[in-house]
């Protein structure tokens, strides 16, 4: 079964993040957690390198074997956010400016961000912990 995420629900996460953009305030990454799923896949996809948004959208949909799609509404309103809250910036720099699109807009992931997809990493490292020593989880997966 193949999700396709929306973003009802984001206007909260939103807003903070702007709020905290705006006041130029250096959060907690503690405190953006847990990050919505969608968000977290494009922090993932940005960690390894500079991307653009379809390329984003291939990446997940790769690394989640097909079961996590993310919507282009879905994406964009992500990014928007993501930029506004200082965890990702867009960027001029092309790797491959002869074989690019001029109007692909690229993204990379900034120290707090990187910050930010750490922090939900050891949560849900946290949470799997749980769920193995109850058993939900086999030892080795």
């Amino acid at each position: 079964m193949a999700w396709n995420y929306d973003v009802d629900g984001y206007n909260e996460i939103s807003y903070t993040w702007g709020l905290m953009a705006r006041r130029g305030t250096g959060p907690d990454p503690q405190h953006l957690l847990p990050l919505p799923q969608a968000v977290f896949h494009i922090l993932v996809a940005l960690a390894e390198e500079d991307r653009h948004g379809y390329a984003i959208m291939q990446d997940v949909a790769g690394r989640t074997g097909g079961q996590l799609r993310l919507s282009p509404g879905t994406l964009y309103g992500s990014i928007k956010r993501l930029l506004e809250g200082g965890l990702i910036v867009e960027i001029d720099e092309r790797s491959r400016p002869t074989e690019d699109d001029a109007r692909r807009r690229y993204y990379r992931l900034t120290p707090f961000g990187r910050a930010v997809a750490q922090a939900e990493a050891d949560r849900l490292t946290g949470l799997l912990r749980q769920a193995r020593a109850v058993g939900l989880v086999p030892r080795r997966i």
